[in-house]
C-alpha cells in the first residue's frame, strides 16, 4: 500500500510541474491490471479488473458488457468509452459557454453507444449526446445551441474518436428557485 501511495504522490507532483512547464502536450496514464486464469471454458474467467488513473485517487473496478461474459453491476469499457465523450463535452460547453456570458445553471445529458457485432471490425458506431441544458431565463436558447455544436468542434475525446458522434440539445430555463410550481 505505501508504495502505491508514493508512486500516486509522484504521478501528482510530475503533473502538477508538467501545468506549471506550460507545456502544450499532455500525457494521461492508465494502469490497468488483472489477475485471474484463463485455464478452463471461455465463460468461466472473471472479466473484472482494476484500472487507476494516476494522480486520481479512485480506482475504477470495471469487468465487461454482461453481453460479453461481465459483471452488469458494474462498468464496462464500452459506457466508459461513452461516459468520457459526454464527460467531454460538459467540460467544453461549460467553458464556452463562461466565455459566452451563458449562464448554465444544470446539465444532463442522457448519452447513448451503439456498438454493431456484425460490422467488420466490430466496433462502436455511434454515440449520441443528449444534453438538457437548463439556463437563466431570459437566456436565448438557439445562442445555448450553437454554444453547445462550438464546444462540440473542441471537445478532445469527439476528435480522437473515429465513431459517429451526435449532437442532441434540449434547452429549457431553468425555474428560479424557491418558486413553486402548481
Amino acid at each position: 500500500m505505501r508504495q502505491t501511495l508514493v508512486a500516486h504522490t509522484s504521478a501528482r507532483a510530475e503533473t502538477i510541474s508538467t501545468y506549471r512547464r506550460g507545456m502544450t502536450e499532455h500525457t494521461y496514464r492508465a494502469l490497468t491490471t488483472w489477475t485471474g486464469s484463463t485455464d478452463g471454458p471461455y465463460a468461466a474467467y472473471d472479466r473484472t479488473h482494476t484500472v487507476w488513473t494516476p494522480p486520481a485517487e479512485a480506482v475504477l473496478r470495471p469487468s465487461a458488457d454482461p453481453a460479453f461474459r461481465g459483471d452488469g453491476r458494474l462498468m464496462n469499457p464500452e459506457q466508459l468509452l461513452v461516459a468520457a465523450a459526454s464527460s467531454c463535452q460538459l467540460l467544453s460547453f461549460l467553458a464556452v459557454a463562461n466565455r459566452s456570458g451563458i449562464e448554465v445553471l444544470r446539465y444532463v445529458d442522457d448519452a447513448r453507444g451503439t456498438i454493431d457485432l456484425a460490422a467488420t471490425p466490430a466496433r462502436v458506431g455511434s454515440i449520441v449526446l443528449a444534453p438538457t441544458v437548463h439556463v437563466a431565463p431570459g437566456t436565448d436558447h438557439a445562442e445555448v445551441v450553437a454554444t453547445a455544436r462550438r464546444a462540440h468542434e473542441t471537445c478532445y475525446i469527439a476528435n480522437s474518436l473515429n465513431t459517429r458522434i451526435s449532437l442532441r440539445v434540449t434547452v429549457v430555463d431553468a425555474v428560479p428557485s424557491g418558486a413553486m410550481s402548481s
